[in-house]
Parts: structure tokens; sequence; C-alpha cells
């Protein structure tokens, strides 16, 4: 079986390679670095290293600039699209976007060897209006760091990659079936850990005409956005008397928040996935009345209740 896998990447390795890298970057499942690696060590002839390096590299651009592109056009909706099919729902949005301001638009660069971040850096910057010079700058280098550090990990390793694939045709066709199995058992228990993680958040919401009816009765409940500054500057809007405390900070402000009042705390990602971990911690630290809003700031703005803050469709 080795023998074959061997043949046919020495035969059609520019075409399998950069498919398989194609893919990857455009978000699917299958795994590139795998395919880099071994192509790495048995590059040579027909399959050279400089183009099967050259067209790795352009495969990973061109997804990126499609991202780019979509983001581009429809900012945080693709973000919250990206996250709501999202393998690592626990990486998504708001820990991309900390990333992204702790390492500003240079993080582009080390985007592909981050889980999360490198399906949501693209449509990120594009969302952000990063130039498109210096964009397709950081993605090539991005991508060039990336490919090349997987066929370099292949040159070095190269005897002890022909050693397991010669110790592989020995087990013949088994490999195939334990490979297929480890791909789909991967893919399984992401998904299983992605509905983990939605169930721990999962929590008594407050409806958005219910936070507006409490705010008219003069209840005063305490309103949280706990958006990223990035978020707040993709949709630069929030309700009326929002305390900002973005969820990475909320730790450190824990002694500002009352505790006689109601706290009701809202985002703009899917299932409300940034309010309802602030309303837990909350709740572990002793605040007894504390309720993510249904929907976010979405829904509060879709039901036609005054917002503070400047709409989208005035900034440049």
């Amino acid at each position: 079986m080795s023998q074959n896998l061997v043949w046919l990447i020495t035969q059609y390795g520019l075409l399998i390679v950069t498919a398989n890298v194609f893919v990857d970057q455009i978000g699917l499942p299958v795994p590139a670095m795998p395919t880099l690696i071994l192509a790495g060590a048995i590059a040579s002839g027909t399959l050279g290293l400089t183009s099967l390096f050259a067209a790795s590299v352009l495969a990973c651009i061109v997804p990126d600039c499609v991202w780019f592109l979509v983001g581009r056009r429809y900012g945080m909706r693709v973000l919250k699209t990206l996250c709501r099919i999202s393998l690592e729902p626990d990486s998504c949005v708001s820990q991309t976007q900390t990333r992204f301001e702790r390492w500003g638009v240079n993080s582009l660069v080390i985007a592909k060897f981050v889980p999360g971040l490198a399906i949501i850096a693209p449509p990120l910057a594009g969302a952000m209006r990063i130039g498109w010079p210096r964009f397709l700058g950081l993605s090539a280098a991005g991508g060039a760091l990336w490919v090349g550090s997987g066929l370099a990990a292949g040159m070095l390793l190269k005897t002890q990659i022909q050693s397991v694939l010669l110790h592989l045709d020995r087990i013949g066709s088994v490999t195939g079936t334990v490979v297929a199995a480890a791909l789909i058992g991967y893919i399984v228990y992401k998904w299983w850990e992605r509905q983990r993680f939605y169930k721990e958040l999962r929590m008594a919401r407050i409806s958005v005409g219910d936070l507006y009816a409490l705010m008219e009765a003069g209840e005063q409940p305490i309103v949280v956005d706990v958006r990223s500054p990035t978020a707040r500057t993709l949709e630069p809007r929030w309700i009326p008397g929002a305390i900002h405390v973005p969820v990475d900070d909320v730790s450190r402000h824990l002694a500002e928040l009352p505790r006689d009042r109601e706290i009701v705390v809202y985002c703009t990602c899917p299932s409300e996935a940034s309010a309802a971990r602030v309303a837990k911690l909350l709740i572990n630290h002793g605040f007894k009345e504390v309720r993510p809003l249904y929907g976010g700031l979405d829904a509060w703005i879709e039901a036609g209740y005054a917002v503070d803050g400047t709409p989208q469709e005035a900034r440049a």
C-alpha cells in the first residue's frame, strides 16, 4: 500500500499536495500537513521541491484571498457563520479576535499554526479593512512558513519516514482502514467536543423583549457588553447604558459589578457563547441573578429597540 502511495505522490504529487492544501485552507477537515511532510520526504525528480513549494503556497494564498473578500463583504456575519460550523467552538470568534488584537494583523504570519485562527484570521482581516498589499504579503509569508516547515520536516525525517513506510507495506490494506478510521474518529471527537461545549453553556436566557420591559419599568438591570474591542469596531452599536467589559477582562472587574441587581450579559457570537461563559463565571463568584441575552445584540437590533453608537452603514 505504501509503495502505491509513494508512486501516486511521485507521479501526481504536485496535484495531490496542492489540492490537499487548498481543501485544508478552505476549511474542510482534511489536514494537509501530513501530506506535506510525506511529500518533503520523498520529493525528488519529477516532484521537485521548488515547484511543490510554490504551488502549495499559492494553494494557501488563493483560499485566504477568498475568505478575505468574504470578510470584507459580510463582516461579522461570515465570522459567526464560520463559528457555527467550526469543529473548534472554544477557539472561535472571541478568542480569535483576542489573538488578533494581541498580535495585530501580523498574526496572519503564524495563523496557520494556531487551531481556530487559521480559518478565521483572513475574513477577520477583511472585515477590519486591512489593505490588499499588506494582506497579500502577510498571507504569502504565512503560507511560505507553514508549507516550508512541513516540507522541511519531511526532508529532516526522511530516513524515519521511509522506515515507517516499509513497515506499513507489511501491514497492507489494514493501514488505509486505520488511517480512514482515525480521520473519522477525529471528526466525531471534535463534533462530540463541540456538543459538550454548547451543553456546558446552556442556561436560562432573558429575551430582548423581557429586558426591554425591565428597562422601561425602571428595574435598572446592569447590562454588560462582553464583546472584544474588535467586535465593537465591526459593530459599533450597543444597548443604551451597557457597560463594556471584554470577556477576557471580566475577572478584573468583578468588584465593580453590584451583587444586588440583575445582570444581563450580551455578545454577538453564536449561541451567546461568550455571554454564557461570562454569566457562568459571575455565578461561580457568587452573583445570584445573571442571565445571557438570548440572541445577543443582533436580536436587540432586529427587534427595533434603540441603540447607542454609529450604524454600520455610516462607516467608511
